[in-house]
């Protein structure tokens, strides 16, 4: 029995990897934010893959506490994870502060991340050849790292926070790859691709209008969005990759910035101390 978890599956090309990797004796573990909503997408995705079982799991994942009490209730009901995605995210126009004190943008889309593989690495390594899966974009090409303003302290822009946190996705794909290096865990990363769905519908004005248009316009379905996710959880070819960049199914580079060893190492320790009243088991 193959053990799949995936983060953000109650909506978008999260929802849609979850059904894709629905297969024969594969149970796939659906977390989502609104308990509700979860126990719904669990019924609906078990109704159209009923070889594969569905559970639902319910976290914020803006909030280190609660991604950290997650993680502990996977601990007991999973006995290993061959894959993890770390799939949820978002982008907040407005600033925003988690009740940790945290910019919400960067604790959803990179603290979330560092703390649930964190917490869910021994199940990954209970695994022959377990798989960490993160979703980057290729918003991250317009990203600076400043650690004077890592989470808009001085100065704040949604979008900027956004490109940078996905910068950060990249960065922790790296440094937690040569981490593991040697061993039998592969960790990457992908751009879905600009996609139609409910990205960034959760803010107001001129952007928010200009991006429901923009993926109206140019954006691809959520079917070919989920496809890098499911190619990098399931495919042979990539059995044996680690640390890359993907998109359209293809390793890509990313922006010279994202390659720099050096400060994956310095934003790993500096994610670590924000973190570490969070990784504590």
């Amino acid at each position: 029995m193959k053990h799949i978890l995936i983060t953000g599956a109650t909506d978008g090309i999260g929802k849609v990897t979850a059904r894709e990797l629905g297969r024969p004796d594969t149970t796939i573990w659906v977390v989502g934010r609104n308990a509700a909503k979860t126990t719904e997408t669990v019924r609906e995705l078990q109704s159209l893959r009923p070889a594969a079982t569905y559970h639902g799991l319910v976290a914020d994942l803006s909030s280190p506490p609660e991604v950290r009490r997650l993680a502990l209730d996977a601990q007991n009901q999973i006995p290993q994870l061959d894959v993890l995605i770390n799939n949820a995210g978002a982008y907040f126009q407005m600033y925003e502060k988690t009740p940790e004190g945290f910019e919400r943008t960067f604790a959803l889309n990179h603290l979330g991340y560092f703390v649930l593989t964190h917490h869910l690495l021994p199940l990954v390594r209970k695994s022959p050849r377990g798989r960490i899966i993160s979703v980057s974009s290729e918003a991250h090409r317009g990203a600076k790292l400043d650690f004077e303003n890592l989470q808009g302290e001085r100065h704040y822009s949604g979008w900027e926070a956004y490109c940078r946190s996905k910068l950060c996705n990249i960065l922790f794909t790296k440094e937690l790859a040569k981490k593991l290096a040697g061993g039998s865990i592969t960790v990457n990363c992908l751009h879905p691709g600009f996609v139609a769905s409910k990205f960034g519908h959760n803010n107001q004005g001129a952007l928010a209008v200009l991006l429901k248009l923009s993926q109206k316009i140019f954006a691809i379905n959520e079917d070919r969005g989920a496809q890098t996710s499911v190619y990098l959880a399931t495919s042979t070819d990539v059995s044996g990759i680690n640390g890359d960049y993907f998109a359209s199914c293809e390793a890509k580079k990313p922006s010279h910035i994202a390659t720099d060893s050096e400060l994956a190492t310095k934003l790993w320790t500096i994610t670590e101390q924000l973190c570490a009243p969070f990784l504590k088991a």
